[in-house]
């Protein structure tokens, strides 16, 4: 073999195992931390409506802050005050100290302090305090897997677990139950 044919091997041979080593090493390399993604928009004392699929009020929403997820496009809100409308229009009140809206407004997620107050005019005036709620909107339902405590005029009832029909102001908790009734004076 000339000289010329062994330098051109030892050439193929070193750029060979060039390309591979730079391969291998950009296989490797640890993928940058970018943290959370920034949000959409941020939105700052303020009141939204947000509509079903038919076009009707969901709910109403009134917040110091609000954040945009622009991965799964979900809000975050900051102390929120959702306006929820019952069948004849008149509104639960929910505040808690966090709020989570899934993009297509179907559930409604409140954490901390989370207290349900049923409509001034309802005949029989409800409020019902826990930790967790969730909330679907487009069924009328509410669920909490966590402690609940439901007031009414002269009752409290205690329980875990809690679901809720809306519509019909019903509310079933589901363990652990114990109520107090004081009786009405005549």
């Amino acid at each position: 073999m000339s000289w010329r044919g062994t330098l051109t091997l030892v050439l193929l041979v070193a750029a060979g195992i060039t390309g591979w080593s730079a391969w291998r090493q950009r296989a490797t390399q640890p993928v940058a931390d970018t943290g959370p993604a920034r949000p959409d928009y941020v939105l700052h004392d303020f009141e939204l409506v947000a509509l079903d699929k038919q076009g009707k009020e969901a709910f109403m929403l009134r917040a110091p802050e609000l954040t945009r997820s622009p991965d799964d496009k979900t809000l975050s809100i900051a102390t929120p005050l959702f306006l929820i409308p019952d069948n004849e229009g008149q509104r639960w009140q929910l505040r808690s100290k966090t709020g989570w809206v899934a993009a297509d407004n179907s559930e409604v997620r409140l954490r901390g302090k989370v207290e349900a107050t049923s409509p001034p005019s309802d005949a029989r005036p409800t409020v019902m305090k826990t930790e967790q709620l969730n909330i679907f909107p487009d069924k009328d339902e509410a669920t909490s897997p966590v402690l609940v405590t439901v007031t009414s005029p002269a009752s409290t009832m205690r329980g875990t677990g809690m679901r809720a029909d809306l519509a019909t102001n019903r509310i079933e908790l589901l363990s652990k139950v114990s109520m107090s009734h004081e009786p009405t004076r005549r």
